[in-house]
């Protein structure tokens, strides 16, 4: 492969790194005496023509190509990095309302460094390249959540965050290389096919190197016991970081566990059913999905701050999302790639608002949420649909999220032996909507204790929160709509 076929492949990455540069560059040389909402409005501005520059690269590239067991270019692939794109955008876009900071250029820029990051992410089938796109993410977004440096908060979360992330760094590093030690391989496809020949599916060795990587990419989706970090990074980092971080990470990072679980460690699988265990990943998936259902939606119930009871409650989600990779099969990876965008889709929404607030009010407590429903009747709205749809109540994308979940790790399991986790999902969900309630009825029901100025949101908000709702509750009462498209693309994937 000659250099130029090389930079066709990665064009879309490129583009979003050369953006990332403009961007950079007109906020340094141009932009620099001007106010910060300006900076900002640019900066965003730049920044989604880079990204619609990228989607419109992936949308005429043509056929599928790929580098064998290195680098992946298939048509769900493209489907997940124009997902990230787009929750880019909007983060981009939540970041106009904020003056959390003067740095503007560095800030939006690297937004599109780990965009970068998460894009190369999704594409790679080595694992060396996954640990190293991995890093680059991680890096972007430990850096964005000490952005505000007029919160203590910012950099105590951050400092925790990136404790945190080394230490899972350190066991994923470890446990891939013991796998390259079993393998003979860092590829992927080999991988599969020397555990396959080799019967090292029950093996301690694999076993243990299963466990580490586990730990590792259990940080990255927040799920229990690896969540410690989530409450305090979403509440302290910049609002726009962690919208970021809460969904376009998240996508990144469950796509890239499939690929790695699925396409790599196939033949270690094992058996989680009820009275049918077997050692494997997925056994100790489940126990994961299980211990993230139960403590995210609990610990959530107890939260007065917004912010933080959206951490608990993607706790939760991270453990729905897991029963899509349970299955094992087309259909499981079909409804987690779903639940992962639309509930990216549907967490930005909610940060999108939140940002709102904290402008206008200072904070992001359940009180600072009285009264917005006669301030902001708009938002108030949006807010509702974003709430009603991470609860799970249809005709919203949430509720067929979930379904499609449930339906797939139920259906797949042998004399449905996967069935207690999914009564488990179904009980969480429903306790989960007394939390989601609580915020619409402080939007809607409770008076405000003191007024904020009668001042309102920007349009560029209004117009993106209601085009995400609008997403949102689309998708969920056509869901074919992408659905369609995301099985045609499953069906190709090479598992």
């Amino acid at each position: 492969m000659s250099y130029l076929d090389l930079l066709r492949l990665l064009a879309p990455e490129t583009i979003v790194a050369i953006t990332a540069l403009a961007v950079l560059a007109v906020d340094l040389l141009v932009m620099r005496a001007e106010p910060v909402r300006k900076r900002f409005t640019w900066g965003a501005f730049i920044g989604a023509l880079g990204c619609a520059a990228a989607s419109g690269w992936m949308l005429g590239a043509g056929a599928p190509g790929g580098i064998e067991g290195l680098f992946v270019d298939d048509t769900l692939t493209r489907l997940v990095k124009f997902a990230l794109l787009v929750l880019a955008v909007c983060a981009m876009v939540i970041s106009m309302e904020g003056d959390f900071t003067r740095h503007v250029g560095e800030y939006l820029s690297l937004m599109l460094l780990g965009t970068v990051g998460m894009m190369l992410l999704v594409s790679s089938a080595d694992l060396l390249m996954i640990f190293i796109a991995l890093e680059l993410t991680s890096l972007s977004l430990y850096i964005l959540a000490a952005f505000n440096k007029q919160d203590i908060r910012s950099a105590e979360a951050a400092l925790k965050y990136f404790l945190f992330g080394g230490m899972s760094a350190a066991f994923t590093l470890f446990g891939l290389s013991l796998v390259y030690g079993l393998a003979g391989s860092t590829s992927l496809p080999q991988i599969a096919a020397h555990l396959a020949v080799a019967g090292l599916g029950t093996d301690p060795l694999l076993l243990a190197a299963l466990v580490m990587t586990a730990i590792g990419f259990g940080f990255k989706v927040a799920a229990v016991p690896f969540h410690f970090w989530a409450p305090d990074v979403y509440q302290g980092a910049p609002t726009p970081s962690a919208a970021l971080i809460a969904s376009g990470s998240k996508v990144a990072s469950f796509f890239v566990l499939a690929r790695l679980m699925i396409s790599g460690f196939g033949a270690a699988a094992g058996r989680g059913a009820w009275h049918d265990y077997s050692p494997g990943w997925i056994p100790t998936l489940a126990a994961l999905s299980a211990a993230s259902m139960v403590l995210g939606n609990v610990a959530a119930i107890a939260q007065n701050n917004v912010k933080r009871l959206l951490a608990y409650s993607a706790i939760a989600h991270a453990g729905y999302a897991l029963l899509g990779l349970l299955a094992n099969d087309g259909q499981g990876l079909g409804s987690l790639v779903f639940y992962t965008v639309t509930y990216g889709l549907t967490v930005a929404g909610a940060f999108g608002v939140v940002m709102v607030v904290e402008k206008k009010t200072g904070g992001a407590r359940l009180e600072d949420f009285a009264g917005l429903s006669r301030r902001e009747p708009w938002l108030s709205f949006c807010m509702m649909i974003f709430m009603l749809s991470l609860a799970g109540i249809p005709p919203l994308a949430g509720f067929f999220g979930k379904f499609y979940l449930f339906t797939a790790v139920a259906g797949s399991a042998k004399n449905l032996g996967m069935l207690w986790l999914v009564f488990l999902a179904v009980a969480m969900s429903a306790v989960s909507l007394y939390y989601y309630l609580k915020v619409l009825k402080q939007i809607y029901v409770s008076p405000a204790r003191v007024e904020p100025p009668a001042t309102q949101s920007s349009l560029s908000s209004r117009m993106l929160l209601g085009a995400l709702a609008l997403a949102v509750l689309g998708l969920g009462c056509a869901p074919d709509v992408f659905v369609g498209r995301l099985l045609a693309a499953v069906q190709a994937f090479n598992f």
